[in-house]
């Protein structure tokens, strides 16, 4: 993709008295407008990861990246202390001329530019136990450089994102209406939602009587929005921060597993394939523990299941109201995708479920080991 399809403007802003190589498409996002440049001049030369920001879903891109530029800040601080190193532990924003992080284009286009950091790939599956850990041990070092950040300071760039109660409530209002006239063919399913009515409530009531503690947390918790040492194949870095907001450290745990130690695919239409591996579950729980090094409390690893169960709950919710509405937010590529999805994380729950004991037995061990 060449130059012309970023405005001028942009590269001007960005990139003042500089020599532009290449301005190319980049990555397979499916949000932001991706490019990548490589630039030469008194400014600064290298390559830069360039993006528009999709303000369609993140509404407030100010706020936005008021939340990234602290975090990064922050990290960056910490990282530093500690005698790592800044320029590829942490994304570091570009600002404009004018000290800014964000740029508004003259149609409406909000743009934003990190340093590029070489030689890291990620990977959108893991190939092994050690990749999963890997993310793991990633994710939880995030935690533990962020657990004094005054989380309650940023903003909530998707609303309610993990407030399980409001998805179940907008869930009821779907069946209640039916628009689609599917509710009677998903009697099933819905009467599997139905019956944890009560159980959804868990997470939020404990943060609100003060039991888990608010957290900075990254809220897309695949192992894509790590970076890998092409060397070392160790994770570096965290990436992909615009859903980072207020939240519950066990909920971007338990998304991990909802996503890395089922046996199937996310939309598998055969559930005799999906299942929650034993296997996978303790290796991530191990990186996740060790990487964050003793920063959780006692009630937090108490409740790391019911983060797993939870995260995984929500998200079949989430995908049966979409069937139930129409396939109006999930991407469909099949008849019956989004119901696929919802049946394929409601046998997540019921299996993991079945292995709580099992899974518990698993953090307490580990827990001793660890923290």
């Amino acid at each position: 993709m060449n130059q012309k399809t970023v405005p001028q403007e942009v590269l001007n802003t960005f990139f003042p008295g500089t020599s532009l190589a290449d301005v190319r498409s980049y990555g397979d996002g499916h949000i932001n407008d991706t490019f990548l440049v490589e630039a030469s001049g008194s400014s600064g030369s290298g390559k830069f990861i360039l993006q528009r920001i999709n303000s369609e879903i993140f509404q407030h891109p100010e706020e936005l990246m008021e939340n990234i530029q602290g975090v990064t800040g922050w990290l960056r601080k910490k990282i530093t202390e500690e005698g790592g190193d800044p320029a590829r532990e942490t994304l570091n924003l570009r600002l404009t001329a004018d000290g800014k992080p964000i740029f508004k284009d003259a149609s409406g286009g909000y743009w934003r530019v990190y340093d590029f950091i070489e030689n890291t790939s990620c990977f959108s599956q893991s190939e092994s136990a050690e990749d999963f850990y890997q993310s793991a041990l990633s994710f939880g070092h995030f935690q533990r450089l962020l657990a004094d950040y005054p989380a309650h300071t940023l903003h909530e760039t998707i609303p309610h994102f993990h407030d399980t109660p409001v998805r179940f409530a907008t869930f009821e209002k779907a069946v209640a209406a039916d628009s689609a006239g599917r509710a009677d063919s998903v009697r099933e399913e819905i009467a599997f939602v139905t019956a944890r009515r009560e159980y959804v409530h868990t997470l939020v009531d404990k943060q609100a009587s003060g039991i888990l503690p608010l957290r900075v947390t990254h809220n897309d918790t695949k192992l894509n929005n790590i970076l890998i040492d092409n060397e070392t194949g160790k994770g570096i870095c965290v990436i992909d921060l615009d859903t980072v907001m207020p939240g519950l450290s066990v909920n971007d745990f338990g998304d991990s597993i909802r996503f890395g130690a089922s046996t199937g695919a996310e939309d598998e239409p055969d559930l005799t394939k999906v299942s929650c591996s034993l296997e996978l579950f303790e290796a991530y729980t191990k990186g996740f523990l060790e990487g964050c090094g003793g920063a959780l409390t006692p009630a937090e690893l108490d409740s790391l299941i019911d983060g797993a169960i939870m995260m995984t709950l929500e998200c079949g919710i989430r995908f049966l109201t979409d069937h139930l509405e129409g396939d109006h937010y999930f991407k469909i590529h099949r008849e019956n995708h989004n119901l696929d999805r919802a049946r394929t994380q409601f046998k997540l729950v019921s299996d993991m479920e079945a292995k709580r004991s099992d899974m518990e037995a698993i953090v307490k061990k580990l827990a001793a080991e660890l923290c």
